[in-house]
Parts: structure tokens; C-alpha cells; sequence
């Protein structure tokens, strides 16, 4: 029997193991949170060994990053194209985002920690994150320049300013949410914010004072 013959008998279990695997990791992570929550506790959910968790993800870093990409799976699972939506329905996506966020706080917490930790050189997720980011800000752009010509509004010289404050705000209310659950509405307060520099691309209000630079 050759290599690959075995390999595709061999892959569909594997694959089967580790997407249940990945489910109980989002049910620990998202009842306990990133930190709380243990491979340990993922090995009983799933009936195997901790070094069974470890065979498949090698370390509960990396089987963090695997649960943050199977949520972003599952949150276009029932979309036409399984991808998010492009043009100005992507903004609507991020606000329905933002809410279904609200019902996963232990998943919202790995994001955040996750995200903060990969700034750091040869941080696991460093990548991830970059590919992320530079990924969204490039769909989210896309959307802006396409409202834009529905609205007959010439491509103005703020779609990439904000295109990266969209992303900011919402990652950044969601680490006031989490330090502040019942003073930051996530769903609610992430529309708003979304609203406004949409609007604000769109339709320009007074400018604030220019910020003279010392010299």
C-alpha cells in the first residue's frame, strides 16, 4: 500500500476527530474563557487523553488559533458563498457579528488575548493576525469604494482611515465589554460606532480643529 493510499483511508477520521474536538473546545472556551478552560477539559468532553489533544493541535495555543478560525467558518457556514458578504451588506455582517459576539464571551476573550499577545515577536498567532487584519481591512475597503458609487460619492481619501477604525473600534469594545459587561452594550455600541464612520465617509460633517504637530 503506498503513502497516499493510506493517507486518504487514514484523513477522514482524523479530520472527524479533530472538528469534534474543535467543537468541545468552543463550548470549554466559550463557558470558561481561554484561560479558565483546559485541554484537559477538552480531552473529557471528547472522550480521549490530554496527549490526544495534543497529537492533533500540539499546544492549546494553537488549538485557540484553530477555534477562532472554525468560529469565522461557522459564521459564514450559511451563507451562499461561505465567505462574508461583500459591499455595503459586509457592514451589516460586522453589526450582526458584534451581536451573535455578545452570546460568546469565553470565544471573545481568546480573540482578545490571542490578538494582544501576537504583537510579540514569534508569537504562534503573529500571523494569523497579520493575515487577518491586512485580509478585513482590503474586503472592508472594497465595500467602502462600492457604497460609495451607490451613493454617487467620489472615492474620498478617508476609505482607508476608515477601514482600519472599524476593525479598531470593534476589537476595541469588545475589550471594554469584557472588562465591563454590564456598562458597554457589544451589539449595540459596536452599530453605532460601525454607523458613524460609515457616515462619516459618506457624509462628512464639521471638521474638528486640525491638530497642529510641535515643532
Amino acid at each position: 500500500m503506498s503513502d497516499s493510499d493510506q493517507t486518504v483511508r487514514v484523513r477522514p477520521a482524523t479530520l472527524a476527530k479533530r472538528e469534534q474536538i474543535l467543537k468541545a473546545a468552543v463550548e470549554i472556551f466559550g463557558n470558561k474563557g481561554s484561560t479558565n478552560g483546559t485541554l484537559a477539559d477538552v480531552a473529557e468532553q471528547v472522550g480521549i487523553t490530554h496527549a490526544g489533544v495534543l497529537h492533533h493541535f500540539g499546544s492549546k495555543q494553537k488549538l485557540l488559533l484553530e477555534v477562532l478560525a472554525y468560529r469565522d467558518q461557522a459564521d459564514v457556514a450559511e451563507l451562499a458563498e461561505k465567505h462574508i458578504p461583500g459591499g455595503p451588506e459586509l457592514f451589516l455582517h460586522l453589526v450582526r457579528t458584534a451581536f451573535a459576539n455578545e452570546k460568546r464571551p469565553g470565544i471573545v476573550q481568546a480573540y482578545t488575548v490571542l490578538s494582544a499577545e501576537s504583537v510579540t515577536d514569534d508569537h504562534p498567532a503573529r500571523d494569523y493576525f497579520e493575515e487577518r487584519y491586512t485580509t478585513l481591512r482590503r474586503e472592508v475597503t472594497a465595500a467602502f469604494h462600492e457604497l460609495c458609487a451607490q451613493e454617487g460619492v467620489r472615492d474620498p481619501d478617508t476609505i482607508a482611515a476608515a477601514s482600519a477604525a472599524i476593525l479598531a473600534v470593534m476589537d476595541g469594545l469588545q475589550l471594554q465589554w469584557l472588562l465591563h459587561p454590564g456598562t458597554v452594550e457589544l451589539g449595540e455600541t459596536s452599530e453605532f460606532a460601525i454607523q458613524a464612520i460609515v457616515n462619516a465617509v459618506l457624509r462628512p460633517g464639521p471638521q474638528l480643529p486640525t491638530y497642529v504637530y510641535p515643532a
